[in-house]
């Protein structure tokens, strides 16, 4: 698998790892100081962000992946998904979201982990 390939994979497994509450496998594609800032600006280091699928709070349903944009520079990725996300998030009702996710990733030992995540819409 190529680079590229390795990068989108790891989102499609974010997606999938999300909806079926894996948490375990999820945190597996993050680094330990991996950061989650929401649209709202609020910010959710790995454990927190982890414990709120774990616990309901984030619930997601669905994702229908629209566009995915990859640029790599050595061992640093960045990666945009556009996505249609169902989910119930923060004890608000089910909506579905055009959800932009810009991740940063690094390649540790041959595996691209996402570090940084940034929502919004589009």
């Amino acid at each position: 698998m190529t680079d590229k390939q390795q990068i989108i994979q790891n989102y499609n497994d974010m997606y999938s790892f999300m909806v079926s509450k894996d948490t375990l496998s999820l945190s597996k594609l993050m680094t330990e100081d991996f950061v989650l800032v929401h649209m709202t600006g609020m910010v959710q280091d790995k454990d927190t962000y982890l414990k709120c699928i774990a616990n309901g709070t984030l619930n997601y349903f669905s994702a229908t992946h629209e566009n995915i944009d990859v640029q790599i520079d050595d061992n640093k990725a960045i990666l945009t998904g556009q996505s249609k996300v169902t989910a119930a998030v923060f004890g608000g009702g089910k909506h579905t979201w055009n959800l932009q996710l810009k991740f940063w990733l690094i390649k540790q030992d041959g595996i691209w982990l996402q570090y940084k995540s940034q929502a919004s819409t589009y």
